[in-house]
């Protein structure tokens, strides 16, 4: 039986097809020109019991609307350590900078967050440490916090969470199926890193944004909402978990954006 025929319209309907979607990825591009050189740069950076891929739902969002956007893969394993890491990023850029942390990298953001290309910052359901304070001590007059409970330590000194404290008090209001992938993803955190002191309150001299998530089972949110009052930041309510930027992604790009504006 001859079936050169069919294999060769197979093998056109597949060529066709690949014509096509190269062809709607290019009008993509083209509609989304690439930011100018000078252009405002955000500069995000994750918390504990993360990795930079808990920004992959904002950055296509923040993109969309003009700006660079820029991970930083924290290494958590001292204070000391993840704010090199973010002004590598930062000494990278060529126009002024946004600098948004989430959870522990509040404390990040606040050392960091006095270099020069930083214009303003975005506080994203964290710490916010003021001059010599540690992460927790402007939050230890508060509730202690469900998910705190269930960290595990090892013996080197570094925490994570288990896959179900994840489901139920760091992502509860994400799919099953991403909270798997924020646990199978996160990054061991130092205990330390939550003792050390910042030396420098970037938060004090920058305009500010605080994003307060309503929900929040790792950092009470009536602290969330004290530290967003001791920084007079511009404040937003949401009423999600502890991952505002995975459950609302688009409420916290507006955000960001609204800093940026104010950055340029």
């Amino acid at each position: 039986m001859n079936t050169s025929r069919p294999r060769a319209s197979a093998v056109l309907l597949l060529s066709l097809a690949l014509s096509a979607a190269i062809s709607t990825a290019s009008a993509a591009e083209a509609a989304a020109p690439a930011p100018a050189k000078d252009a405002t740069t955000v500069v995000l950076v994750h918390g504990a019991f993360a990795d930079g891929s808990s920004w992959n739902k904002v950055i296509p969002l923040l993109q969309a609307k003009g700006l660079k956007a820029v991970a930083v893969q924290n290494p958590l394993t001292s204070l000391e350590d993840d704010v090199a890491a973010t002004n590598r990023v930062i000494n990278a850029q060529t126009g002024p900078v946004v600098l948004v942390g989430h959870s522990w990298a509040g404390t990040v953001i606040t050392q960091a967050g006095t270099h020069d290309k930083v214009k303003s910052l975005v506080y994203v359901a964290s710490f916010a440490p003021s001059l010599g304070e540690s992460s927790g001590e402007g939050t230890k007059a508060f509730p202690a916090s469900p998910g705190l409970a269930r960290v595990i330590a090892d013996a080197d000194g570094y925490l994570t969470l288990p896959a179900d404290a994840v489901a139920q008090d760091f992502a509860q209001d994400v799919s099953a199926q991403e909270a798997n992938l924020i646990a199978a993803t996160q990054g061991p955190v130092r205990a330390a890193n939550f003792e050390q002191k910042v030396t420098a309150a970037a938060w004090t001299a920058k305009p500010s944004w605080y994003i307060v998530a309503a929900q929040d089972r790792m950092i009470d949110p009536g602290a969330q909402r004290a530290l967003a009052k001791k920084l007079k930041a511009k404040t937003t309510v949401l009423q999600t978990s502890h991952v505002p930027m995975s459950s609302d992604p688009e409420a916290v790009a507006e955000v960001i954006a609204d800093a940026a504006r104010a950055a340029r």
